[in-house]
């Protein structure tokens, strides 16, 4: 997801702390929402986010949602950090959707756009060390020395001089009635004992026991379960359906008409499954029967010879390329794309007449508040979203629609009722990765070296659905990250953009538009390499002179898979290198091609510089999922629009990677003192054109069109 907008650094900054009565110590750090002021009444919602029990024990409220990336840890460890507690004694919760919870960078409680640990690096890190400083001042009082002579150390307040030791779990009840300090300072990196270290996740044992809580694993008293028929082809709606025939089936309590379909209700997912089967609907079709993928591409393509608004613009390219010595044109296309969650979607609702409670598997979770609002007429206060762990997320559980028919389905029947769907359902009603349209072209000077570059992009915006008043003159940033910001220094660059929307239904997929122009920008270039004559890293390396953290991961990863060296027979390399979501990576993709032109990525050797590093496994195994997720993309990923209908259906025709094409991944984590990047999206970007360039250099064969088809 991309992030859409931000708090001013003092709102990000601003920390707040309260004491809680009881047994233990509570520490909050208070987040305001985008659009009220510190001030006004109700505008925090204090919460805890460091709580620590007469035991010792050291709870983290997690505000943000666990889908496999790691945050249930790394979020942990900012605040072990500065507490100096004894990382044994850590847990997490997944936080309440509160005001207090919300995402500084969103304004809003959500997660996406690789933001968590860089939302949480100074928030988190500041709640550690106020707990720690109230600990330790509670300690001096115990003991009645001056503080100075104390210090926190491994869980425990050490008195220098006297050696005497109280736990946190001594001093929590104390700890309470301490006065909260301002303006704690945070611990020099050279003092880090926690940030930077490679730590085992926190959530590993449960998900490895079976304990952890899915969205499709929630069970209470009464509930039923639903599956919705909707419409095959998009904005189509009901015309008529056999209710009775479904209800006269075993386990069917009820069938209900709802705003995405018809909903069957039973007391067990295959039950309900077969009460859709007996429906026997019928479908106004609508505007849309008739759009095609093939029909979208020809509108794509006549659409492209027309300019678009202007997404950047430096130099004269249209003069440089008409006196250019050599000019090059290219177009790309790439697929729509669905999100194939392994976890299907699912989630529980129980509306009442005076609340709602929502047990979901959510990326958003205000928004899934206020869509609840909506639909009950309850005020969002009295609407509890319980965010679950996630079985993947990508950016499709930042959606509604799942929510919705919850929702509507429980305040319809009048109980607590699990949606859920099939693979089928969520392959073919998605909000897809857009299908764009890209024309390109380039000019080169004597000596082989870019003087010109200019790059349409024509394709449907996810922004003007969601986040429509993020929508300026006509450009999505969005639909433009990843070309607009081109880091090249050619002099003369024009990258515009053409806005069409298809009647199909798009949404934020792994690393948005990144995913897509770093794949046709890494392309293309190398499309320009190939033409003046130079090798892709020579070029990458004289244009990215003045961009360091660039060229750190181009040298990096070059280096690690020994670019220009031997390869054995039939083996070809290729590189790309893109910036998305803070973080800078270089990948490097070993190929090999068969008669038939179909590829084996045999390595994948990945350079990051995410600037400083939190865990360094999180990013290791980030940068390796991402790559497996692109690469998925890259060779099988696609798709198809056919009257209005998305032709596949489930694995068999819209295929992961194998674990047999899985190739062997190496990632080298630059050393850095910056601020946090992402972690989550940015592996994905750099492999489709890693790939691609691999094949042409084995073949001289260019990739222009996603997913890499065999060709003899």
């Amino acid at each position: 997801m991309s992030t859409p907008g931000a708090l001013s650094r003092r709102d990000f900054f601003r920390v707040g702390a309260v004491a809680a009565a009881g047994s233990g110590l509570v520490l909050g750090v208070s987040l305001p929402h985008r659009h009220a002021p510190f001030s006004s009444p109700g505008t925090f919602a204090p919460n805890a986010f460091v709580r620590i029990g007469t035991d010792g024990a050291v709870t983290v409220m997690v505000g943000y949602s666990e889908m496999g990336q790691g945050i249930m840890t790394a979020v942990p460890m900012l605040v072990a950090e500065e507490l100096e507690v004894d990382w044994t004694t850590v847990r997490f919760e997944s936080a309440p959707s509160e005001r207090a919870y919300y995402n500084p960078l969103f304004g809003m409680q959500g997660t996406g756009g690789s933001t968590t640990v860089r939302a949480s690096w100074e928030p988190m890190r500041r709640a550690g060390a106020v707990a720690r400083e109230m600990l330790i001042a509670a300690a001096a009082q115990a003991w009645g020395v001056d503080r100075a002579t104390c210090r926190a150390e491994n869980g425990t307040v050490v008195h220098a001089s006297s050696g005497r030791r109280l736990t946190y779990g001594e001093l929590a009840t104390a700890a309470a009635a301490v006065p909260v300090p301002e303006n704690v300072p945070l611990k020099p990196s050279s003092a880090w004992r926690v940030i930077g270290r490679p730590m085992k996740r926190l959530d590993a044992p449960l998900k490895v026991t079976g304990r952890a809580e899915f969205g499709i694993d929630v069970r209470l008293p009464g509930l039923l379960v639903a599956v919705v028929a909707r419409c095959p082809v998009f904005g189509g709606r009901v015309r008529s359906f056999n209710a009775a025939r479904a209800r006269a089936l075993p386990g069917v309590r009820h069938v209900v008409q709802i705003s995405s379909g018809v909903a069957v209700v039973a007391q067990g997912y295959w039950q309900a499954k077969k009460g859709r089967d007996a429906l026997g609907v019928t479908w106004d079709e609508g505007a849309n029967a008739n759009v095609s993928s093939a029909g979208i591409t020809q509108l794509y393509a006549d659409l492209a010879r027309n300019p678009g608004a202007v997404a950047r613009h430096e130099g004269d390219a249209a003069a440089a390329l008409a006196s250019a010595a050599r000019r090059v044109e290219a177009t790309y296309e790439v697929p729509y794309l669905a999100h194939a969650t392994m976890e299907p979607m699912n989630c529980t609702a129980h509306v009442r007449r005076d609340g709602c409670d929502i047990w979901a598997p959510t990326q958003f979770q205000t928004a899934s508040q206020g869509k609840a609002a909506e639909i009950t007429g309850l005020r969002p206060e009295t609407i509890a979203v319980h965010t679950t762990m996630l079985g993947g997320g990508f950016g499709r559980r930042a959606e509604l629609d799942f929510v919705s028919d919850a929702v509507e389905t429980s305040k319809a029947v009048g109980a607590p009722v699990k949606v859920i769907y099939s693979r089928e359902d969520d392959i073919q009603h998605d909000y897809y990765r857009p299908a764009t349209y890209n024309s390109l072209a380039g000019a080169l000077d004597d000596g082989g070296w870019p003087v010109a570059w200019t790059h349409r992009i024509v394709g449907p915006s996810i922004f003007s659905r969601i986040f429509p008043q993020f929508v300026r003159n006509g450009i999505d940033d969005s639909s433009v990250e990843g070309a607009a910001n081109l880091p090249y220094a050619i002099p003369n660059i024009l990258v515009d953009y053409v806005m069409r929307e298809t009647g199909v239904p798009v949404g934020f997929w792994r690393s948005v538009g990144n995913s897509q122009n770093a794949f046709i920008k890494e392309s293309f270039l190398d499309e320009l390499a190939a033409a003046g004559g130079k090798d892709p890293v020579e070029l990458r390396r004289r244009l990215l002179a003045n961009q360091p953290r660039h060229l750190g991961v181009l040298e990096l990863a070059a280096s690690r898979a020994g670019w220009g060296s031997p390869l054995p027979a039939g083996r070809a390399r290729g590189i790309a290198v893109h910036e998305s979501f803070g973080s800078y990576v270089a990948e490097v993709a070993e190929v090999s091609v068969a008669a038939d032109g179909t590829p084996t990525v045999h390595r994948v050797v990945c350079a990051v510089d995410c600037g400083t590093v939190v865990n360094p496994l999180t990013v290791e195994a980030q940068m390796e999922s991402g790559i497996v997720y692109g690469l998925s993309a890259a060779l099988h990923g696609e798709i198809t629009i056919d009257r209005g209908r998305v032709v596949q259906s489930n694995f068999h025709d819209y295929a992961p990677l194998r674990m047999s094409e899985v190739p062997r991944v190496e990632v080298h984590i630059v050393p850095s003192t910056e601020a946090p990047g992402g972690v989550g999206e940015p592996g994905t970007p750099p492999i489709a054109p890693a790939v691609c360039n691999a094949i042409f250099s084995a073949t001289g064969r260019r990739i222009r069109r996603l997913p890499i088809r065999a060709s003899a």
